[in-house]
């Protein structure tokens, strides 16, 4: 039978409970135990298909088609685990699923409430498909106290029963802050937070403490005793100089074996980091460093582009290269009096990630002339690689009204709406008029690479699976001319009808992508096509 981890938090968000649960998943799992992390998110959406990169941060898409939150990447990126639909639920999703059943009859006439209804769905939700598991660590999102999420609290409260004695614990992230004007920390924000949650029949096992200073032995008694723990179970959670030596850290504060010892597992096999210790000496002595420039649209949230981010740097890790990012909004090179050269000149390597809608397309298109013309290493991806096709179709196909029809009517559709494709459920079809949420093609699709391509010698493989998230297709009708003005697909759909993979031979490193393979890429495991990337840049960094 799995054990269960509750993750709360409280006090204020963005406390890293997302990172918390991945490296305490972690160091589970160097420990032997086998794991999966699942989030509640609190909000009615359905899922965060439809939500502004700017409201959420990006969407994160697993093998199994689901649009979930960005903490999933942590999850898989920390631990190796393949996320899945059934690993993130919203309170939308579980409203959604009872209102279908109760239309359907299948209450049989009762009152559908909260208590028993919402939160028996909550219940199953956590307890599916874990018979093969040690630990279940289940992140409840936002904070205690919101209203939101009281139905969450209350269901892993009942859950906590259920389950019985010595089979759930819970953890709480708390915030203890340092006010610089009395040079102290400040434990009663912590206290106040515990008060709630255990007004809410919960009390916690484990305190994990963020803090900006190190955490006295007595404000650690402090906290014990205000809110009923051992002092040696409220754990100080430093900031840290990169995420991935988290793991590491909370090992040295005991995070791991006070858990165990919740649990009553006394003898659990030391934790092997070694990997661990192999990422953080290559991020804490590169060899060399390179610039990229991303030049993108929602360049103003950092968490709209978080795979990516982690991606490059992973791409560094590969290479033992310190990679410093540059975000630059596409909108600018659309202004008259922009000057291109002057941005993009300095980097190493461009890459245009994937979006939605016309904003800062044409700076996009005008970023992948540059790369094209400048010999500077190119990578795009989703509409990236779009981009790159209407450029190469204007400029060396002699196609000069090249457009896509995600951007309105166009006599040259180099991209156009997909309306079918097949998947391993079979045929899909979309219409544009059909609803905006789950209505792309999602999830792990295969293709098949040229055998003599860069990108074939880069996957060492000519047959590949990766994630996609997107409703327009290049549109393989324009192959011949893009393939005369040298761009050439070199990664087809199985069907030979969709293009996954543009390539420019005659280019330093010239790649586009359809899917998303920074969804994939771990720091342990860098995703072949970034470290590439990152490689082509270092080559291109010793040559200004």
């Amino acid at each position: 039978m799995a054990r269960y981890i509750f993750i709360t938090g409280g006090v204020v968000s963005s406390l890293g409970k997302g990172l918390m649960a991945a490296s305490l998943a972690a160091l589970l799992q160097a420990r032997g135990y086998r794991v999966r992390i699942r989030k509640f998110d609190p909000y009615l959406n359905v899922d965060p298909g439809t939500m502004s990169p700017y409201q959420h941060g990006e969407v994160y898409v697993t093998d199994d088609g689901a649009e979930t939150d960005l903490d999933l990447g942590h999850y898989e990126r920390f631990t190796g685990v393949s996320a899945r639909q059934s690993d993130n639920v919203t309170q939308g999703r579980i409203y959604q699923t009872i209102i279908t059943k109760e239309r359907r009859g299948d209450y049989l006439g009762a009152t559908v409430q909260v208590i028993p209804h919402v939160t028996d769905e909550i219940k199953a939700f956590a307890l599916a498909e874990t018979d093969d598991l040690d630990f279940v660590l289940c992140e409840i999102g936002g904070t205690v106290g919101d209203i939101e999420s009281l139905p969450f609290m209350e269901a892993i409260r009942q859950l906590h029963n259920d389950l019985g004695r010595g089979n759930s614990i819970f953890v709480h992230v708390t915030l203890v802050p340092f006010i610089a004007a009395a040079g102290e920390l400040k434990t009663k924000p912590t206290q106040h937070s515990v008060r709630e949650l255990t007004s809410l029949g919960i009390q916690p096992d484990i305190l994990l403490c963020r803090c900006e200073q190190p955490l006295p032995a007595s404000e650690r008694a402090k906290i014990a005793l205000f809110c009923n723990v051992r002092p040696e179970a409220v754990i100080p959670a430093l900031d840290a100089p990169s995420i991935y030596s988290v793991p590491a850290q909370y090992h040295a504060e005991g995070l791991d074996e006070e858990v165990l010892r919740a649990f009553g597992i006394e003898d659990a096999p030391q934790p092997e980091l070694s990997r661990w210790i192999d990422i953080m000496d290559r991020y804490a002595n590169p060899e060399g460093e390179v610039t990229i420039g991303v030049v993108g649209k929602y360049v103003g949230l950092p968490d709209a582009y978080k795979s990516l981010h982690e991606a490059l740097v992973h791409g560094g890790l590969a290479n033992r290269v310190k990679v410093h990012i540059r975000w630059i909004d596409a909108e600018l090179f659309e202004q008259p009096d922009s000057d291109i050269a002057a941005r993009l000149e300095p980097m190493h390597g461009i890459l245009v990630p994937g979006g939605f809608g016309v904003r800062g397309s044409e700076g996009k298109i005008a970023s992948v002339r540059f790369a094209r013309e400048r010999g500077v290493p190119f990578f795009g991806i989703c509409l990236g690689m779009q981009m790159a096709c209407i450029e190469g179709a204007r400029n060396t196909a002699g196609i000069a009204n090249a457009s896509t029809t995600e951007f309105g009517e166009t006599s040259e559709p180099v991209v156009g709406l997909i309306t079918e494709w097949m998947s391993k459920e079979g045929l899909q079809q979309r219409s544009a008029e059909g609803d905006l949420g789950g209505t792309m093609r999602l999830g792990a699709y295969p293709a098949k690479l040229t055998g003599n391509s860069v990108v074939s010698g880069i996957y060492g493989a000519t047959e590949i699976s990766e994630r996609h998230r997107h409703r327009y297709e290049v549109n393989a009708a324009y192959r011949e001319p893009l393939e005369k003005g040298g761009l050439i697909f070199s990664g087809m759909s199985p069907d030979g009808q969709l293009p996954e993979i543009v390539e420019r031979p005659d280019h330093p490193w010239f790649v586009g992508v359809q899917f998303h393979p920074e969804l994939k890429s771990k720091p342990f495991d860098p995703h072949p096509l970034f470290a590439g990337f990152i490689a082509a840049a270092v080559k291109q960094s010793r040559l200004v």
